[in-house]
């Protein structure tokens, strides 16, 4: 399969079109952002690793009944995914509290809450990302409601699977951000990325943060966080 046009760059990826118009090549990148793009910088083999664990979290979710759009990892950054129209949702999937939610609710970051948290913002830079809700979304006709349950219940089991897997990992998974696009026949599957760009990842003994938020809070040892999750997810 080889690479054409570059269709789209994003924060963290470039995506590009191929010879064969049912499949794209995601190439992921070492610039990071926060804060919707206002603090930038670069955080040296975010990429590689990003790719690396998106995919190995992928295939772990699709041999667990959860569709995705992994198709094959060519090297380090670059990886063949079937071709999706995006639905313009971000879902955030919260087991504690953390970001933005401690803020909004008052409540410490830490706190376990009684039941999982389901979010959804549209997806819109310039708009800041907005949080949406049921309503806002049919109104909108960003998806119906059957592709809502769907995505509902995908977000939730993701949330499980991934949830049991890294606790023999030592990481606790805080919060995470997910991504669905649909195929050419309309099915729902998951797309974008799983990672440390994307997810909350607590060391459970220590609550240590091994993710973004390292860049995002000037905390240091950036580098070495996204590291320490591919050890333990990789081996390496």
């Amino acid at each position: 399969m080889e690479k054409t046009t570059q269709m789209y760059e994003g924060k963290a990826k470039k995506v590009f079109a191929t010879n064969d118009p049912d499949y794209c090549i995601v190439s992921y990148k070492d610039d990071a952002t926060a804060f919707n793009g206002l603090k930038k910088g670069t955080i040296l083999g975010k990429g590689a690793i990003n790719n690396r664990v998106t995919n190995h979290l992928m295939k772990l979710l699709e041999q667990n009944g959860v569709p995705t759009h992994f198709v094959e990892e060519l090297n380090d950054r670059e990886t063949v995914v079937k071709r999706v129209t995006i639905v313009p949702l971000e879902v955030i999937v919260r087991n504690i509290a953390a970001g933005s939610l401690s803020k909004r609710l008052g409540l410490p970051e830490g706190v376990k809450m009684k039941r999982t948290v389901l979010e959804y913002c549209y997806k819109d830079d310039d708009l800041g990302d907005p949080m949406v809700n049921d309503y806002h979304i049919l109104a909108m006709e960003w998806a119906t409601r059957e592709e809502l349950d769907q995505i509902a219940a995908y977000a939730f089991k993701i949330n499980q699977l991934l949830t049991d897997y890294l606790k023999e990992a030592g990481i606790e998974l805080i919060d995470f951000k997910l991504e669905f696009g649909k195929t050419s026949d309309g099915a729902i599957v998951l797309a974008d990325e799983i990672s440390p760009d994307t997810c909350r990842f607590w060391d459970i003994a220590t609550h240590e943060k091994l993710d973004k938020d390292r860049f995002r809070r000037d905390l240091g040892g950036v580098e070495d966080a996204y590291k320490e999750i591919l050890k333990r997810l990789l081996g390496e």
